[in-house]
């Protein structure tokens, strides 16, 4: 073979490690524990459907299951078992995607009850090589709904041979009548740090040095899913022809620099709005997408909130035991209403930014907002000023006003002829109590509603 020929059958590191048998997939136990088990008592569904988001092995899963419902083993003579030989014609022809037993159906394509009728014509006949006649449908939820009514009979009653195994996106779109005749699996999400061990496996068999902090970056942008995260370690081994660090994985994703994100955020909150645009337009240069950016801050902010409730968290974030530290000192001195003010502002923000023509100058909007309004009190705080200001005003209000040097003075009197001589020459004192009148009428406002919103604190006009 030709070293340009074997240039082209290269192939993907997605499908290159697609898991062929349970010990391979990973985070998935309790489904594997169940099958196990249903196995070993015979107690066996005719039909499973297997939900979860994009690339966490729902395929891979159906057709694992079909290869251990089938697997004879190595001698011809084994039964049904979750650990596939791999090995067995039935093993080999299902991996290879040629068994005549297993068929697949892709229900994006094949929509309507015409496909439906097909697949209900040959459900009657006995498989011809294996045990079972296993019918995979990916996609299910595609299907049209005169599709899944002629569908529902043979479902509920199928005959012994046959197995059906459905995998879906949407779970909520499949009929609640098909889903009563399923044993339903819910594939979840696979944890970043369990991404990030997989894909340091998967980076020594190839021969290429990642970072630590390439892999935990690479897990966190694959959300949970397996492919994914594959794709992109493939797509990062090639950007760095066999080297992979942290700064060219962080280029290559279009992510802004974590440490950097705490600075702003740190910024921010303390309401330099000129270091924290700076920070905003160098990582905007260095090609950081101004939405993923704004994520970012969101994310920081809603640890730093997680922090302040449990401190134990803390370790949760893909950041250096320094950031760490300086997270957790940064989470002492914001009280909780400050974290909640700018989680608000960011997520109304977030919008913004996604839908403005200009993105990086929406989100330098949203930074100013927020760093503008870092030191503006809370809204216990500020009901605790207007309380003792109003306080200190009817102390006043009985006693004597006076005026500033060489000015006289007058006590408000029963009659009021006092107080309206004192109105009359008014000192700059009262001028400025005059002013401060629309505002004193919106902070009674604001008292009165924090009233209505929290009626269990004892708040006085």
């Amino acid at each position: 073979m030709s070293e340009e020929t074997q240039k082209s059958a290269y192939r993907v590191l997605a499908r290159k490690y697609r898991p062929s048998n349970f010990d391979d997939l990973i985070g998935h136990e309790a489904m594997v524990r169940t099958l196990s088990n249903a196995l070993d008592s015979g107690r066996l569904a005719h039909a499973f459907v297997l939900t979860g988001t994009r690339g966490i092995g729902k395929t891979t899963t159906a057709r694992i299951i079909a290869r251990g419902l089938n697997c004879i083993g190595e001698d011809g003579n084994g039964g049904p078992t979750v650990h596939p030989c791999g090995v067995c014609d039935n093993c080999k022809a299902i991996a290879e995607d040629r068994h005549q037993d297993v068929l697949e159906m892709d229900a994006a394509s094949r929509t309507g009850v015409d496909d439906i009728r097909e697949l209900i014509d040959g459900v009657r006949y006995l498989p011809i090589n294996a045990r079972y006649k296993i019918y995979i449908i990916d996609e299910v939820h595609m299907l049209s709904k005169n599709a899944f009514n002629a569908l529902l009979k043979t479902l509920e009653e199928p005959p012994e041979h046959v197995k059906f195994i459905f995998a879906t996106t949407e779970i909520r779109k499949i009929p609640i009548t098909v889903l009563s005749r399923c044993q339903r699996f819910d594939l979840k999400r696979v944890d970043a740090d369990t991404l990030k061990d997989y894909f340091s496996k998967i980076a020594e068999k190839e021969n290429a040095s990642v970072d630590e902090d390439a892999l935990a970056l690479i897990a966190r942008a694959a959300e949970g899913s397996v492919r994914d995260g594959l794709s992109l370690l493939d797509q990062a081994i090639a950007h760095g022809d066999g080297t992979v660090t942290a700064e060219q994985a962080r280029d290559m994703l279009g992510l802004a620099d974590r440490t950097r994100m705490l600075d702003l955020l740190e910024f921010i909150f303390a309401g330099n709005v000129a270091e924290a645009l700076g920070i905003l337009r160098n990582q905007y240069d260095r090609g950081a997408d101004p939405v993923v950016i704004i994520q970012d801050l969101l994310e920081l902010t809603h640890w730093l909130t997680t922090i302040k409730v449990t401190p134990d968290s803390a370790s949760t974030a893909a950041l250096g035991s320094s950031d760490i530290e300086r997270a957790g000192a940064m989470a002492g001195k914001l009280n909780m209403p400050v974290l909640a003010r700018a989680w608000q502002m960011l997520l109304k923000g977030l919008e913004e930014v996604r839908q403005a023509p200009m993105a990086i100058a929406a989100a330098e909007m949203v930074l100013i907002r927020l760093a503008f309004a870092s030191d503006l009190p809370s809204p216990e705080d500020l009901a605790k000023k207007i309380e003792s200001s109003n306080s200190s005003e009817h102390s006043i209000s009985g006693g004597t006003i006076s005026t500033p040097s060489g000015g006289t003075s007058a006590r408000a009197g029963t009659n009021g002829v006092s107080a309206a001589l004192a109105v009359s020459n008014p000192t700059p004192h009262q001028k400025a109590e005059a002013n401060n009148a629309p505002r004193r009428i919106c902070q009674s406002y604001l008292i009165a509603r924090l009233k209505i919103s929290q009626p269990n604190n004892q708040i006085s006009l």
